[in-house]
């Protein structure tokens, strides 16, 4: 994957340092998240880059949005990204495992978003630090939602992006923890290919469940409208 500078609308993310690219999970991400209009601090679980952060200093009024990274590399990473953004002063990144996060702050969050690892199966072949990045047992569903909760304030949200075929377990584990699904976007690449991602909204507030699908292209490099729609004010190109 590149290592050049990814330029957005209204920032840039540099990536030499971090094994973790931008990709179009972040993307989404970010960009489906509810945020609300009075939101006021948000976290971001697993910065990478600090791609997420950066499109919630874009996309909202918060004056707090902190991100936390245990990566060496890839904290210094989206601490430079943040310096170099019209945003840096809302922006902070704290070098720590979420664990040690949860256990050090005492403070909540209005939203908190995470794009945590996953396994793949090209995991072995990945090196080190990718591998890492991507793969669950650095940083566990069950240890994610935990901290997660612990961190959300009461009437707060979290939004996460994760393989379809994790989103039941990952849904029963948040309800352990008194997260309740409000909004699932499931995602297609195309209209005939599977479900890869589920992009999933949680509350302490049990209620009626937003469910629908995105398909992002029609064909290789022909977009949908409804991507488009979603991700237009971040990438140039769109």
């Amino acid at each position: 994957m590149s290592e050049k500078p990814f330029q957005f609308k209204q920032f840039i993310i540099h990536q030499d340092k971090t094994a973790m690219k931008v990709g179009t999970d972040g993307v989404l991400l970010g960009a489906w998240a509810e945020i609300k209009l009075d939101v006021f601090s948000i976290l971001d679980i697993g910065a990478g880059t600090g791609l997420i952060a950066l499109i919630m200093a874009q996309r909202s009024n918060a004056e707090v949005i902190d991100a936390v990274e245990l990566n060496d590399d890839a904290y210094e990473q989206t601490v430079n990204n943040f310096e170099l953004s019209d945003w840096g002063d809302r922006l902070f990144c704290y070098h720590a495992s979420l664990q040690e996060f949860t256990n050090e702050i005492d403070d909540t969050y209005d939203l908190i978003i995470s794009n945590p690892p996953f396994y793949t199966s090209t995991y072995k072949d990945l090196p080190e630090d990718r591998a890492m990045a991507r793969h669950s047992e650095s940083l566990s569903y069950s240890d994610l939602l935990s901290g997660t909760a612990k961190l959300l304030s009461e009437i707060g949200s979290c939004a996460f992006i994760i393989p379809y075929t994790e989103e039941e377990n990952f849904i029963e584990i948040a309800k352990s923890n008194k997260l309740f699904i409000n909004r699932i976007t499931r995602v297609k690449g195309t209209n005939e290919a599977l479900i890869k991602r589920s992009l999933l909204q949680f509350s302490f507030v049990e209620k009626p469940i937003l469910t629908n699908e995105l398909v992002i292209e029609i064909e290789r490099h022909l977009y949908t409208n409804d991507y488009k729609k979603l991700v237009q004010d971040f990438y140039i190109k769109m």
